[in-house]
């Protein structure tokens, strides 16, 4: 189980790589494929959609089936096919199908290990083995940033997407390998959708789970390359960097969290306060736009390490789950949370496009960052009427 854990983490690697990448392509693939901020918004909204879409049936399959085979064959057929698409792109068209396929690839390897942490381990462990597994893969979001441009410097980025196919390719076979179900219950009672969304804590935590990771998620996957380059006029080179150090922060926060909510008494008022942080920094960026290179990139690493309440804000969910529709429900809960990513970041290329011609370089993003801190906005002040309790 170990060695399976190990994949799947892995292959969450390269899913956070792959939600993350686009940003410090942007400059090379307009120059290369014509692919402007907003058509990359679109491309970079379709993972996060269709890796939403995928959600209630991995749900199911993992109920029924495992997470070795769910999780083993999407990512081979998708990651792997998906990222060889996007080595032989030739128009935006073509990044936006190779997206698509790449988001059904990544759509079921965090949630197979959720789910074999919720059956396997006590749930008092589920915050602290949920935010490890981020933590750990997150560390995609770093290779995501400066590294990978410099490989596309260097090798070329199609010469990059090559090696991720073939790479996505060895996790999906290790991970059909040495992934182990877990056992079942005898005679345990099989769940419905139906029976989920009757369960009505919930319903005060899934608006804060589809907003939580949107500011974070879509700036560091897209925004923060288009912005820092516009604005400031930051080579590709200073914008790997940047998105570096914001990666790092979410790898850092998504760390905290976990090891936060054994201590803290309140997790419900925990998860309260690092959005109310994060809400602050994106206050701060709209007010200040334009202000610096390295107050912008602050504020982006505030909202990187606040912002990733995702562990403990599916924790939290999860504490109202029944054995029996823990599979539906962790895919249920990240649903909501891709999927809103994928909404704002569409949402956010229409802002972006509907803001030109603009006065000024910073026009345009701030209408982005006023979309996403709107969002998060809502999601909080929904999520205070929710109910407290902890494992």
């Amino acid at each position: 189980m170990n060695a399976g854990i190990f994949l799947l983490g892995l292959a969450y690697v390269l899913s956070q790589f792959f939600r993350a990448f686009l940003a410090v392509l942007s400059e090379i693939l307009e120059r290369d494929v014509g692919a402007t901020p907003d058509d990359l918004a679109f491309a970079s909204g379709l993972w996060f959609l269709t890796f939403a879409a995928c959600q209630i049936p991995i749900g199911a399959a993992l109920d029924s089936i495992g997470p070795r085979r769910t999780a083993g064959w999407l990512l081979l057929v998708g990651g792997g096919g998906g990222a060889a698409v996007f080595a032989l792109a030739t128009s935006p068209l073509h990044i936006s199908i190779a997206m698509a396929l790449i988001g059904v690839g990544c759509a079921p390897v965090l949630m197979a290990s959720y789910y074999i942490f919720a059956r396997v381990y006590p749930p008092s462990q589920f915050a602290v083995l949920a935010s490890m597994m981020v933590g750990l893969g997150s560390m995609g979001n770093l290779v995501a940033a400066y590294p990978m441009a410099f490989a596309a410097e260097t090798l070329g980025w199609r010469s990059s997407l090559w090696g991720l196919a073939g790479l996505s390719a060895a996790v999906a076979f290790g991970t059909l390998t040495l992934v182990g179900d877990p056992a079942k219950t005898e005679g345990e009672q099989k769940g419905s959708l139906a029976e989920l969304m009757r369960i009505r804590a919930l319903w005060f935590i899934f608006p804060l789970m589809g907003v939580t990771y949107a500011i974070s998620g879509a700036v560091r996957g897209l925004w923060i390359g288009p912005y820092l380059a516009d604005v400031f006029g930051a080579s590709t080179g200073a914008i790997g960097q940047a998105s570096l150090l914001m990666g790092i922060a979410m790898v850092a926060g998504a760390l905290a969290y976990g090891p936060m909510d054994r201590f803290v008494p309140s997790r419900k008022w925990m998860i309260a306060g690092g959005s109310a942080i994060t809400l602050a920094a994106g206050t701060l960026l709209i007010l200040l736009p334009s202000h610096g290179v390295i107050l912008s990139v602050t504020l982006f690493c505030v909202i990187g390490f606040f912002g990733m309440t995702y562990p403990v804000v599916m924790a939290h969910g999860r504490s109202f789950l029944p054995p029996h529709l823990i599979g539906r429900g962790v895919t249920m809960l990240n649903l909501f949370s891709i999927g809103g990513v994928g909404v704002a970041q569409f949402i956010s290329g229409r802002v972006y496009r509907a803001s030109m011609p603009a006065e000024t370089a910073a026009a345009p993003y701030v209408a982005v960052f006023v979309l996403f801190t709107a969002l998060l906005a809502i999601g909080f002040a929904i999520y205070l009427f929710s109910r407290d309790q902890a494992d």
